[in-house]
This record gives structure tokens, sequence and C-alpha cells, in this order.
């Protein structure tokens, strides 16, 4: 069967109520994509792709972990307020086989980095992860105590990260976005091979590989 591009665009990636200049990261997105089709797309398997991760970004089964106080702000999200149930998040996972994608909220000290750990490797392909606050990410204030890892990026892969101390729920709700917009841009049937994106420098920065 004849391989050819099948021309997914972010630009056609539609979100609820956002619309695709209200993102950022858009570039990494597009280099993502491109990476993805380098080599051509089957057009039915390309397709039945953008179908299942249609599906896929609608109902992503969430595993929390919570140590501190970002775990208030992801109940925040599930409440009446802002309520994550309109995008399909609700569902929540007491356990890792069950679950999508996992919410690191709060410090992560390297006692509990091995559970952490172990929790991910428990969890299912494809699977993700989203860190969620200035502790998760990078230590926050404790990042110059000894006890504390410097950001669970050193001990598992980060898809998405939402800075702040704590972040408000808003700010949960557009990670949460930002993971659906990636799982849909994805080829499901090469999961869970995913390409390495070099953002381009803005200004003078150094390279980053995401």
């Amino acid at each position: 069967m004849e391989e050819r591009s099948i021309d997914m665009e972010v630009k056609n990636i539609r979100i609820p109520n956002m619309k695709y200049e209200d993102f950022n990261d858009n570039e990494y997105l597009e280099q993502y994509v491109d990476e993805l089709q380098r080599n051509g797309v089957n057009v039915v398997l390309g397709r039945l792709s953008d179908f299942i991760n249609w599906g896929r970004s609608n109902s992503v089964w969430p595993l929390t972990f919570a140590t501190s106080c970002c775990g208030i702000e992801f109940m925040c999200v599930a409440a009446a307020r802002t309520d994550f149930a309109r995008f399909g998040w609700e569902v929540t996972r007491n356990s890792p086989r069950q679950a999508d994608v996992i919410f690191v909220c709060g410090t992560i000290v390297h006692k509990m980095a091995p559970v952490l750990t172990r929790l991910y490797e428990q969890m299912a392909e494809p699977k993700y992860v989203i860190a969620v606050g200035s502790c998760a990410i990078g230590g926050g204030p404790f990042k110059s105590s000894y006890h504390v890892l410097k950001g669970v990026n050193e001990i598992i892969p980060v898809d998405v990260y939402v800075p702040g101390c704590p972040p408000r729920p808003d700010a949960i709700l557009y990670g949460m976005m930002q993971l659906a917009r990636k799982i849909k841009v994805q080829n499901f049937f090469k999961l869970p091979d995913q390409p390495d994106i070099t953002e381009h420098p803005k200004d003078d920065a150094p390279h980053k590989t995401k």
C-alpha cells in the first residue's frame, strides 16, 4: 500500500474553548509532527491512528501522586468550579496498571523516588507524566536540601511541566490540554517510540532537548 503523508498539522487539532494561537510551545509540537512524518505515513493507518488518538486524548485516566500542597490544587481541578470531567480526565485510578498519566504533585524526596519509579514502571504503555508545581519540576524552595530530588525528570521522563508554587487549577487544566494535543499528534502504531526533538534556540539561548 502506498506510503505518503496524511498532512497532520498542529493547527488542525481542536481543543474545546482554546485556539491554536492561545497555546505556548506550538513550535515544539510542529517539530514533533514533522519528525513523525519524515518517512511518510500509511494513509489508512494514519487516519485510524488519528481516530484512536482522538479517543485516547479525551479519556485519559490519571494516577495521582500527591505529596504536598500541589495535591490540594489537583483536588480543586476535580471540583465543580473547574471540573476536568469536561475533558474526560475524571476517572482517577488508584492502581498504576489502570492509569494513563501520572500527576506528580509536590516534593519528591530521595526516599520516595524508588516508589515513584516503581509506579511509573507498572503503568502500561503508552504512559505520560505531568510534573505539577515547582517542587516536582526542580525541587522548589527545597532544592538546596540534601534529601530532595531536584526534579522528577531525573528518574522518569516528563511530558508536561506545570510551573507554580502551587499552580492554580486553571494552570493544571492548561497542562492537561497541552498533553491532549501531544497525544492527538502521535502515531499510535509506533508507540511507545517517540522522536527526540531539539528546540530551535531563541535569541542566544542554548539548545534544549525534550
